[in-house]
């Protein structure tokens, strides 16, 4: 496969768009995707120059949206997915979770191991304005928290997080360096910001963890009655607590074998898109796909 930049504005947008969450849905319920069909052409008249499968044509893509100034949050969120959560942890051991409620804010990106770490992404193309809000919700949630952003924001984002944020930069040449290491703070933790964050399940999970039973109350008051019991539950604790109980009901070993069977540029979506088994194979079969057949899909 040969790729070539620039692309015109319309042919980045469509790049970008090949690695929606509505394509990769498509392609795992389906076996097929016509968004991916349809966006592809568009590109096939540009410098993007791909034969194979759909598969080299999503990792041609990746490769061009790893340019500078191209990058959106996807991007950031494969690095992270490969150089920290794959590259030094391991499925069996900690697992991920994207688009996490804290507070008003969602978080981009939370891995969980020991403690519970938010990344935090700051793209080329991403406003600084929501960030100081958005450490100040993190904070209640989580133990450890970091900003991931372009070498052009680093100056800024020193000036604006306080000095227990770390701050993280994806090079140019699509490398991670650590500028400032973050400091772990489970005791920061509010247990009522951590129950509003979790489902009814997992907040259950967490109060049966402490030995307190769910009170016995109307489904209409059980939420109220439940989030008192969080508000009498020690901080660290309850950071503890939620990390154990995220990790058994968020597990991503079972996708240990499909991310085998993918491209890189598409284990980020597939820990962060929910499938089935049968989907799976459905979304592996339309990814070795040779793309004169795909081209078709529309």
């Amino acid at each position: 496969m040969l790729f070539a930049v620039p692309l015109t504005p319309s042919q980045i947008s469509a790049t970008t768009r090949l690695f929606s969450s509505a394509v990769f849905r498509e392609m795992a319920k389906k076996g097929r995707s016509g968004a991916f069909a349809r966006l592809f052409s568009q590109l096939d008249a540009s410098p993007l120059r791909v034969c194979g499968t759909v598969g080299d044509a999503f990792e041609a893509a990746f490769q061009i949206l790893k340019t500078e100034g191209l990058r959106d949050e996807y991007i950031y969120r494969a690095a992270v997915t490969q150089k920290v959560l794959l590259g030094k942890h391991s499925l069996n051991t900690a697992s991920m979770l994207t688009e996490f409620r804290a507070g008003t804010c969602k978080a981009d990106l939370v891995i969980l191991n020991g403690t519970a770490s938010v990344y935090e992404i700051k793209s080329e193309r991403d406003s600084l304005d929501r960030l100081e809000n958005q450490i100040e919700s993190y904070r209640k949630v989580f133990a450890t928290i970091n900003v991931i952003a372009g070498e052009s924001h680093v100056a800024k984002i020193q000036q604006l997080v306080p000095k227990e944020v770390g701050i993280m930069s994806l090079s140019r040449r699509y490398q991670i360096s650590t500028i400032r290491d973050a400091t772990e703070l489970p005791g920061y933790t509010n247990p009522i910001s951590v129950f509003e964050s979790l489902r009814s399940a997992e907040a259950r999970a967490v109060l049966d963890d402490f030995g307190v039973d769910v009170p016995n109350v109307p489904n209409t008051r059980l939420h109220a009655a439940m989030r008192e019991c969080f508000s009498r539950l020690p901080a660290e604790d309850v950071q503890r607590s939620m990390v154990k109980v995220l990790k058994r009901t968020r597990n991503l070993a079972p996708l240990s074998e499909l991310i085998g069977q993918l491209p890189r540029s598409l284990h980020a979506a597939a820990l962060s898109t929910r499938v089935n088994s049968s989907e799976r194979d459905r979304l592996v079969r339309a990814v070795h796909t040779p793309l004169d057949v795909a081209r078709g899909w529309a």
